[in-house]
């Protein structure tokens, strides 16, 4: 059938009065079919309109020809992104061309393989990166959504950054942005790429806030979701606000906020945080440091078996005298009320939290502190020294705080 004819026959097609339910699924799934088929060469043929140039020619790009020719941005760059990975990715465009999974799901496999690969401090090898195909198309084929892909993605590439060192993507803040712009009609659009944490934070702020409430008559809360949720940023703006207003500046000093880390009792090593989902090892040590965080231990069916304690912070008066005596983040110098509270051996791992055991650290260094080589030590003196790791330093020389490195300290190293 000549491509041109396609579309009246498709738009021909009726449902008679007579038809059965069967009939009509049968349609319907052959339909889903093509338009999956559809969508894999659509994204064949932006690509090969990216790779001809036509845009260019006229001095454009090829996405913003697609938006032109009648596609939504979104979809636009879906078919874009697909088209550049299928010819790496063999497996996928494989299920792809044959119409097994829709565009939203190959995507989100597309997505996946980026992520992990990413992940990767070295390039994947061929055996790999099928192994890593066969796991994410295995679960589209379980009946995953796009986003249940993605998270599975997440988890791999998190393994991958702990056996072989790097920082998960989800996890690395050199990466945030926030960004605001006024529009015409006197409104402020903002839009934000953040890391987990921060995300995590702010999503179970807006959420604890943004419950519904009766109206003064007492009918139902007529707010939709969205507007209770800026509702409930507002109250945010406005606590702070007030706490500024009556000196209360020193918010650092307090925990965080409340973190729910759900971890499989089976499979450890993929703990996830409640709004926001996989994070690596090294990020949940870094969170038991400083935030009120509460592990929940679940079964294969994600049924909980046995919720853990909030882990344990340090109080008040010992936040004061850490300040007292370090000064500044111990690696960098950044001002206190920048910093966080770290343990030196890790609460996770059995260290007390005590003065002995804690310093301070900004939050791009705790980062890196619990990310890389770096370790903390306590020195004869009581004060915090650092070492470096071997790449840097062989010899692990001890570094002396920030606030203690112009002083003569001869002889008190550790």
């Amino acid at each position: 059938m000549p491509i041109d004819t396609l579309l009246p026959t498709v738009r021909d097609l009726t449902i008679t009065s007579d038809a059965t339910g069967r009939e009509v699924f049968d349609t319907t799934k052959l339909l889903m079919g093509l338009r999956n088929v559809v969508d894999h060469q659509l994204a064949v043929h932006a690509g090969a309109l990216d790779r001809l140039g036509v845009a260019r020619q006229t001095g454009g790009k090829t996405r913003a020809l697609l938006i032109e020719m009648g596609a939504a941005p979104t979809v636009a760059d879906r078919w874009l992104r697909i088209a550049a990975a299928l010819t790496t990715l063999e497996l996928i465009a494989a299920y792809s061309g044959d119409g097994v999974f829709s565009g939203e799901h190959i995507d989100a496999l597309v997505r996946g393989m980026g992520h992990i690969e990413k992940r990767a401090p070295e390039p994947l090898s061929e055996v790999s990166r099928i192994e890593h195909q066969l796991a994410l198309i295995a679960q589209a084929f379980a009946g995953a959504t796009p986003r249940e892909v993605l998270d599975t993605a997440r988890s791999i590439g998190n393994q991958i950054a702990d056996e072989q060192g790097g920082v998960p993507a989800g996890e690395d803040r050199t990466i945030n942005e926030w960004s605001t712009k006024p529009t015409d009609d006197g409104r402020l659009e903002v839009q934000a790429n953040l890391d987990i944490v921060i995300g995590e934070k702010l999503v179970s702020a807006i959420e604890s806030l943004s419950q519904k409430r009766p109206e003064p008559d007492g009918s139902e809360d007529a707010r939709s979701a969205g507007q209770r949720r800026a509702d409930a940023l507002e109250m945010i703006l406005d606590a702070a606000a007030r706490a500024a207003e009556s000196g209360v500046t020193d918010l650092v000093a307090a925990p965080k906020t409340q973190l729910n880390l759900t971890v499989p009792a089976d499979t450890p090593d993929a703990a996830a945080l409640q709004w926001l989902g996989p994070i690596s090892q090294t990020l949940a040590k870094t969170l038991s440091c400083d935030a009120t965080v509460t592990a929940i231990i679940v079964d294969g069916e994600k049924v909980p078996l046995d919720m853990g304690h909030p882990q344990r912070l340090f109080t008040h008066h010992q936040r004061r005298a850490l300040i007292v005596r370090d000064q500044c983040c111990v690696k960098c110098g950044a001002a206190a009320g920048y910093t966080q509270f770290h343990h030196l051996h890790h609460w996770a791992d059995g260290g007390p939290t005590d003065l002995d055991n804690g310093c301070l650290l900004c939050t791009s260094c705790h980062a890196q502190i619990h990310a890389s080589g770096w370790d903390i030590i306590m020195g004869a003196d009581r004060h915090p020294w650092l070492l470096p790791p071997v790449e840097q330093d062989p010899a692990r020389t001890p570094i002396p705080a920030y606030n203690r490195r112009t002083m003569r300290l001869d002889g008190v190293a550790a």
